[in-house]
């Protein structure tokens, strides 16, 4: 600490008999007086007010040497002779004193998180107050744990502990890991699913998180998953980041200090896409301040130490001993204290080695072959503590090289396997159990601690460790002469160790299990098919007891694995790829002046020989006559065209052109650029982007917003997902799609490798060119082997269950909206329980006709059901088909649509096996007989209330909020009419406008002529010219 002899100079310079002779010259060359001198001299000065002068100096010298160890205390004769300090009393009175801060300020809390967790618990509260949402609970919540590796640290130990823990308590668990590792046996023997993640690039296997409720991640290595989680549709995972290494802190620092702005910026980006940002100590959060964003979040508790501690190999303990200034006889005392540094921590080490002078007298007069060592271990202090550390013992008369200091960050490990006692020095309010004493502990080492509430939580006196009362030195003292007995442990001492040894080997696994699960539970929002979990305080008391040890005694001896070495190789590569990028982007560099110059040369000579060219060809054209161009609206009409051509030839790429040779094309809609790499490439297929931001480059993706303005609108690009790209392609289908059939297949079809292979592709393409079914539903995932329908349960039951109970009515409520209902009616369209099954996730092809009827019908039911909801989702963001805030309103309901209208309306419904191909088909339509609502879903009934919807919007004009409309195309019957009158109108106000012109010229008035030259005959002119040269010869 470097302050402190800043600080004793600045006293000694203060210093009123020395900075006042400095000042007062004589310039006669008399001997110089000071003010003081003068003052006491020429004042007459009372005796009692001279002796409190000197009485009060002399104390606030004394005062400044007991506070400042330095040079000035050498001079000292006794030690430490102005204060007593022995109770808690007095230790009040110290820090009383400026400059003696023990730290009690220092307190980490995560208000942003927790405020957070407070306030979406009464959103859930007034939400399921005022709304009658039902959980059916046909699923486990499911949770996804992705690691870099499956080595076997700590990190493993504590995750295989918490995953045990939660599988207990009702949660399904998939690990995912960037390498293999000895750990995946582990995984394996729980019961816990494993799947590598190949980081080369032709072996990336990539995952749809949305199918997880929450996401667990486990170090910085595993940044690279955070590319995905960072983009659509993924944004919405809630994600906990849990990190343990300091390797990145540091860094961090360096990049602030060298001005890598952009790489902290980047890390800062991954960091704040966590949903929480889980640290095992109250020190990381301080470290990682750089990046916070409110996110961050202790757990406290880790079996690091206890596992450090065993796979520290120490193969002669006397050598070690040696190196350290200490013989094999020596009694070795280690005080250690809090990770946080502040002002009072001298202070803290001074109290500490004035209780332990007793100690060292006791064994120089009895035991003087047992020398006492005294190691003051803290860390990232410099140079300067220990010349502070050295002025206190000597003040303190201890012998030389007795006390001495030692950085943590140097060698924690070695100091603490070769110390005999441990006492923790730091009487600071810690939030967590210190983690130096529980690898103290774990060492084997008895310690003796002040009784501070967080180590009398875990600590007993004199059973697993020794108490003192906080600031009572003497205590300390005795206890010190309790435990050492000649030159060595006590045998309660060694038992005491033994001890705290297996305590602290499980010390806080409780509170770190429990915590780990009370945070997943706060951040997951469950959808209504999964079932709640247990709550953290349910999970068994065998299962928080302890660390799994016993999975992993199978697996080799891991000493030699360096954790901070491995982060330290993953950061320089993501530093080296930064670079890179870096050098890249600032553009290609010439390698030396020769190539520059030729290339220079080469330029200009192309430029001349084009130059030539061109002036060739203007020349043979310098003759050709001009070719009419005809009016400006010739001009204008010809140059719209060839703009329209220029972009139907942009689209007409290589895939469209093998497109139009088919009789089917299957539309991929997807937002976001997480959803690429599930997306086809080949002709059969398209890609329909639902944001214009994220669509794919150099491929010819359909832009929907572009076609359908609707979509712009986030709410309802959210709202209407699949359904939203169904508009787009219907609205004015004949100019994108020309295909006889269409179809649609979600890209998560292909994430759970249910998508069509080609074999099942070829067989489909044969049914349609063959008509082998007719006007037909093809569809190739189904309902009852849906993972949210692990019951198998009925359409209207599963329905419901994804709609938080409420689908029933929902629909009920759509359909009298829809056909003007008034009465109060809650039939709903049968779907019967025949043993067959349905059609999820939008993956299936229909007819182009059937589709556009299909469309027709859905534009009117989203517009009732918006009718519904639109005005409590907008505002609140709660929706009725949710428990939680869901932006995904309609979209559960509307997956389940084209059965109800497939079904309705008498068209075949035809299950493809993705793999196979093989078709079947389900409920038949002479089974369907006296269960269909035809006259509800014919195609003569949806095109009149179409009509009427069309006849209004173009009548009327509504001024109010009406999705329909916007929806698609707006046409009926009377529009031709209207179109006709129109064009009527224009021919009749031209003719009218040409009339009016002829007349306007009739009606002009006309200026008279001035007059009119009329030309001479020939005679005259010639007698005129005649006398004209007469005169001329005359003059």
């Amino acid at each position: 600490m470097g302050s402190l002899e800043t600080g004793l100079s600045l006293k000694r310079d203060q210093n009123p008999l020395h900075s006042s002779s400095r000042i007062e010259r004589n310039p006669f060359g008399q001997k110089p007086r000071s003010r003081f001198v003068k003052f006491v001299l020429f004042k007459k000065i009372g005796y009692l007010q001279w002796v409190c002068t000197v009485a009060v100096f002399f104390f606030f010298v004394v005062l400044f040497q007991m506070l400042l160890p330095g040079s000035v205390m050498e001079k000292s004769e006794k030690p430490w002779k102005g204060r007593e300090v022995d109770s808690t009393g007095d230790l009040m009175v110290w820090k009383e004193f400026g400059g003696l801060d023990f730290g009690e300020g220092v307190k980490f809390e995560p208000v942003r998180v927790l405020g957070k967790f407070q306030k979406e618990s009464k959103e859930v509260n007034l939400s399921s107050a005022s709304k009658s949402g039902v959980r059916f609970g046909y699923r486990k919540p499911q949770l996804a744990l992705v690691f870099a590796d499956l080595l076997y640290d700590p990190q493993q130990i504590l995750m295989v502990t918490v995953a045990v823990a939660l599988k207990e308590i009702g949660y399904q668990i998939k690990v995912f890991s960037l390498e293999d590792g000895p750990v995946l046996a582990v995984w394996k023997n729980i019961g816990v699913p494993v799947t590598l993640i190949k980081t080369r690039e032709e072996e990336d296997l990539f995952v749809d998180w949305l199918n997880y409720d929450g996401i667990i991640v486990s170090s910085i290595e595993v940044r690279e998953v955070f590319s995905s989680l960072l983009q659509e549709p993924f944004k919405s995972v809630p994600v906990i980041w849990t990190i343990h290494e300091k390797t990145l802190a540091t860094r961090l620092r360096q990049y602030v200090s060298s001005g890598q702005v952009e790489l902290v910026n980047d890390w800062k980006k991954s960091i704040n896409r966590a949903t929480v940002v889980v640290f095992p100590s109250y020190a990381l959060p301080m470290l990682y301040s750089a990046c916070d964003s409110g996110n961050y979040y202790v757990i406290p508790g880790s079996p690091v130490e206890a596992w450090e501690a065993d796979h520290f190999v120490i193969t002669e303990k006397d050598n070690l001993r040696t190196k350290m200034d200490s013989g094999p006889d020596d009694f070795v005392i280690v005080v250690v204290g809090s990770q946080f540094l502040y002002r009072g921590l001298w202070l803290e080490h001074a109290f500490v080695l004035k209780a332990l002078l007793p100690l060292m007298a006791d064994l120089s007069s009895n035991h003087p072959s047992s020398l006492l060592k005294i190691i003051l271990l803290s860390g990232g202090l410099t140079s300067n503590y220990s010349v502070a550390v050295e002025a206190v013992a000597r003040n303190l008369r201890y012998p030389k090289n007795t006390v001495r200091h030692v950085a943590s960050t140097e060698d924690a490990n070695t100091v603490l396997s070769m110390a005999d006692l441990v006492i923790y020095g730091s009487f600071l309010e810690e939030q967590a159990f210190p983690d130096i004493l529980i690898k103290a502990m774990c060492f084997g080492k008895p310690i003796i601690a002040p009784d501070i509430s967080v180590i009398r939580k875990y600590v007993d006196d004199r059973v697993n460790g020794y108490l003192f009362p906080k600031g009572n030195l003497k205590f300390l003292t005795q206890i010190l002469l309790q435990v050492v007995s000649q030159g060595k442990l006590s045998p309660l001492a060694r038992n005491v160790a033994s001890i705290g040894k297996r305590t602290a080997k499980n010390l806080m696994v409780s509170g770190t299990v429990e915590g780990y699960a009370s945070l997943v539970e706060y951040i997951l929002k469950l959808p209504s098919e999964a079932v709640p979990s247990k709550a953290a305080s349910e999970i068994p008391r065998k299962l928080k007891e302890e660390w799994q040890w016993q999975l992993f005694e199978s697996i080799s001896d891991s000493a030699n694995l360096n954790r901070s070495s491995k982060s330290h190789k993953f950061l320089d590569e993501i530093e080296k790829q930064w670079n890179s990028t870096r050098t890249e982007s600032s553009g290609a560099v010439t390698t030396t002046n020769e190539t520059f110059v030729y290339s220079i040369w080469e330029e200009e000579k192309d430029i001349d020989m084009a130059n030539t060219r061109k002036r060739r060809e203007e020349e043979e054209l310098k003759d050709r006559t001009d070719q009419p161009r005809g009016t400006w609206e010739d001009v204008y009409r010809s140059a719209k065209r060839a703009d329209r051509s220029k972009n139907d030839l942009h689209e007409r790429d290589d895939g469209e052109l093998e497109r139009s040779g088919q009789p089917l094309c299957i539309y991929e809609p997807y937002f976001g650029e997480g959803t690429w790499p599930f997306l086809h490439r080949t002709s059969l297929y398209r890609g329909l982007g639902l944001s214009t931001k994220g669509r794919r480059p150099r491929t010819d993706d359909i832009d929907a917003p572009s076609r359908l303005p609707l979509l712009n609108n986030p709410y309802y690009r959210d709202a209407l997902v699949e359904h939203g790209a169904f508009f787009a392609i219907a609205n004015r289908v004949d100019r994108i799609h020309k295909n006889a059939w269409i179809g649609f297949q979600s890209w998560r079809a292909t994430a759970r490798k249910e998508s069509l292979s080609r074999t099942a592709e070829t067989a489909l393409l044969d049914a349609i060119q063959s008509q082998r079914h007719g006007d037909t539903l093809y569809f190739w995932i189904r309902m009852d082997m849906d993972p949210r329908n692990p019951l198998q349960q009925d359409f209207w039951t599963f329905c419901d269950a994804i709609n938080a109970g409420n689908c029933k009515f929902a629909f009920s409520e759509a359909l009298k909206k829809m056909y003007g209902i008034n009465h109060n009616w809650t039939s709903l369209p049968p779907m019967p329980i025949d043993g067959d099954t349905w059609s999820v996730m939008n993956s299936w092809v229909l007819p182009t006709r059937s589709f556009l009827e299909f469309v027709m019908f859905s534009r009117m039911f989203v517009d009732a059901l918006d009718t519904q909801f639109y005005d409590d989702h907008n505002q609140s963001g709660h929706c009725y088909l949710s428990l939680y805030k869901d932006k995904h309103c309609y979209s559960r309901l509307l997956e389940l649509l084209i059965n109800v209208w497939a079904y309705h309306s008498a068209r075949r419904m035809v299950y493809v096996n993705p793999e196979t191909g093989l078709m079947q088909e389900h409920h038949k339509i002479k089974n369907r007989r006296g269960q269909m609502w035809v006259k509800w879903f014919s195609y003569a009934t949806i095109k009149s209330m179409d009509e009427d919807l069309a006849e209004s919007s173009d009548s009327d004009h509504p001024r109010k909020r009406w999705l329909w409309p916007s929806t698609g195309e707006v046409f009926w019957q009377g529009m031709y009419e209207k179109e006709r009158n129109q064009r009527t109108r224009e021919k009749e106000k031209k003719k009218q406008q040409s009339k009016d012109k002829i007349s306007r010229i009739r009606l002009r008035h006309r200026q008279k002529t001035i007059g009119k030259y009329v030309k001479p005959p020939p005679d005259a002119m010639e007698d005129s010219n005649s006398t004209v040269v007469v005169a001329r010869l005359l003059r």
